[in-house]
């Protein structure tokens, strides 16, 4: 038996090594997609308004001050909960009005409080961003964010 790895050991660990990892990264990708795509996501409740919300949503850039499911920036609170912490499982269309009419009121004008700009929705992109909303409070987010407020 040989004391030492020789050079074509050598490149047949690296070359098993790396076809078994990359195996592994394959499998782990594939169970990661089908989890997202299977599990997490509301699919039946994904309509033409919660794809017009996720528009207005990227075109106000909005990820640039908000969280969205622990995801941007951490200016402004997390959205990701918003509908639930706004009592949207108890009554939805009280939810949806006091949403709306937070988008509408801004800047508030509060002295001390970082200020939201105006960006001037329409109703259609009110209620359209208010349906984006409503859906992402109903991905599987395992229990994120840690707490109610964000």
């Amino acid at each position: 038996m040989a004391e030492r790895l020789t050079k074509s050991a050598a490149r047949n660990v690296f070359y098993g090594g790396s076809a078994f990892f990359f195996a592994i990264f394959l499998g782990l990708t594939a169970h990661s997609h089908f989890y997202m795509v299977n599990t997490s996501t509301d699919k039946q409740t994904l309509t033409d308004g919660v794809a017009r919300g996720k528009h207005v949503w990227e075109k106000n850039s909005c990820i640039n001050c908000h969280t969205l499911l622990g995801e941007g920036a951490y200016f402004a609170p997390e959205v990701g909960n918003v509908w639930q912490r706004w009592g949207g499982q108890e009554d939805p269309a009280a939810a949806r009005e006091i949403l709306k009419a937070w988008m509408r009121s801004q800047p508030s004008g509060t002295p001390g409080r970082r200020q939201m700009p105006q960006f001037n929705l329409t109703e259609q992109e009110l209620d359209d961003l208010a349906d984006f909303l409503e859906w992402t409070s109903r991905i599987k987010t395992q229990n994120w964010p840690p707490s109610k407020s964000g």
